[in-house]
């Protein structure tokens, strides 16, 4: 399938979803408002009190955290501008193999949801600053089965853990979240363990870096990166690290 058929069922969904936000959206893509003025909120949460002991020096084996949290462009944008992560892919998780394609995922009928493969490197940075940036900037973890205007189970809030401990700390993470009280609501995230991850389609790759003039993506996810900047300073990265190398013009 190519690029633009997605694109343009992506917008066709994004205006279904609220009109006045695609008209939003449209000026913000013109220059007339300011990006920063995103419908999700950020923010400003404790570091997990519990968090896993960093790699030890010498040590370079990287660890991977599949998490879930509305579009994925924008959650695969945040983290390919986060120190110390050395990838991040867009994909599937949550359903069978079979289901792990773009156009089946969006009937919301296949346990899949929308989700993002994060490798990084646990000297640099701990699973649980992952999570931080994760709840605190990425998106907004106490929205039920949606994220701003994208509506459906495929756009749930959800950790994979690929281990007990991750499992572990993202559930007492959560806790101890809930119990500062530091959203208006009880956090949502599924803690959904044994579920295989599976990359999406190419065009769904980088795409926040490829289209950053689109009014969804001006909107919605470019005002995520300047959180992430704003907030988490000593993490924030300025040249993103993507999924494929394009050669230079």
């Amino acid at each position: 399938m190519s690029e633009e058929p997605t694109r343009l069922a992506k917008q066709a969904t994004y205006f279904r979803s609220s009109a006045m936000i695609t008209v939003l959206a449209i000026f913000a893509g013109f220059g007339f408002i300011n990006p920063g003025s995103a419908a999700e909120v950020a923010h400003v949460i404790p570091a997990p009190a519990a968090d896993e002991q960093a790699a030890a020096d010498g040590q370079a084996t990287l660890a991977t955290a599949v998490l879930a949290g509305g579009c994925f462009w924008g959650v695969q944008g945040v983290f390919q501008h986060v120190s110390g992560v050395t990838s991040a892919v867009s994909g599937y998780a949550g359903g069978d193999k079979n289901t792990a394609h773009y156009e089946m995922v969006g009937s919301g009928r296949t346990g899949h949801a929308e989700s993002v493969r994060v490798t990084f490197d646990p000297r640099k940075i701990s699973f649980g600053r992952v999570l931080q940036v994760y709840f605190s900037v990425a998106h907004d973890p106490t929205q039920l089965n949606r994220q701003g205007p994208d509506v459906g189970t495929q756009y749930r809030s959800a950790i994979f853990p690929v281990n007990a401990e991750q499992a572990r700390a993202a559930k007492a993470y959560i806790a101890q979240l809930n119990q500062a009280r530091v959203y208006n609501a009880a956090i949502v995230t599924k803690i959904e363990p044994g579920r295989e991850f599976y990359a999406a389609e190419d065009y769904h790759q980088d795409y926040m870096t490829l289209h950053p003039t689109q009014p969804y993506i001006v909107y919605n996810d470019l005002p995520k990166v300047d959180d992430l900047k704003t907030m988490f300073p000593d993490l924030y990265r300025a040249d993103p690290v993507l999924v494929t190398v394009r050669a230079s013009n």
